[in-house]
């Protein structure tokens, strides 16, 4: 049954970008290791589909050149569908299978369970955005990733009242880092359309 998942990095304070929208802290980060790169890609092992907001989108762009070197892109997504929520037009990545879509959340996530074909769901981020498909009852579970740094401030993990978070496992990774596996209440989650 696919499942959607919120899986990401914050910091120990609760945020997944800095001040000026940067995950550079994240790679700056002490305990980045193999390890957690294994972990990543047996999770993405089982994604079928992806979404990303505009914010997300266009800092994968801009930090990695990605417009100049489309092949960063499908190295890290391959040909995973990837739904880019915003609205403004944006630039495509050439040769990526990415969906350029507004509006609500529902009837896109109906196309990312058909075309995951019985794999997962990756929200990638941003936390807004996540927190649509938490409001939808679209959120079956949240990975995270804490990361041994405080931000200050910054872009909110999931900025939204969301309770009732049931822990199904905890791991430290690469002796820093400590990931947090959450599933949410049955009554605020939808089963996905047959």
């Amino acid at each position: 049954m696919t499942r959607t998942q919120y899986y990401t990095a914050s910091s120990l304070d609760g945020f997944i970008a800095d001040q000026h929208n940067s995950l550079d802290w994240l790679f700056e980060a002490d305990g980045t290791s193999g390890e957690t790169e294994d972990r990543f890609g047996a999770f993405f092992a089982g994604v079928g589909a992806a979404a990303m907001g505009r914010t997300t989108y266009e800092w994968v762009l801009d930090h990695e050149n990605v417009l100049d070197q489309p092949e960063k892109w499908r190295a890290w997504y391959g040909d995973t569908p990837t739904w880019v929520f915003g609205h403004r037009e944006l630039p495509p990545v050439p040769g990526a299978d990415v969906r350029f879509v507004s509006g609500d959340v529902r009837a896109v996530h109906r196309e990312m369970v058909s075309a995951a074909g019985g794999q997962n769901i990756w929200l990638v981020g941003g936390g807004d955005l996540v927190g649509q498909f938490a409001d939808a009852g679209l959120l079956d579970e949240v990975i995270v990733g804490v990361a041994p740094v405080v931000l200050g401030g910054g872009a909110p993990l999931l900025p939204r009242r969301l309770t009732g978070l049931r822990l199904t496992s905890t791991q430290v990774l690469g002796g820093n880092f400590v990931e947090l596996r959450y599933t949410l209440p049955e009554d605020r989650r939808t089963p996905p359309p047959a």
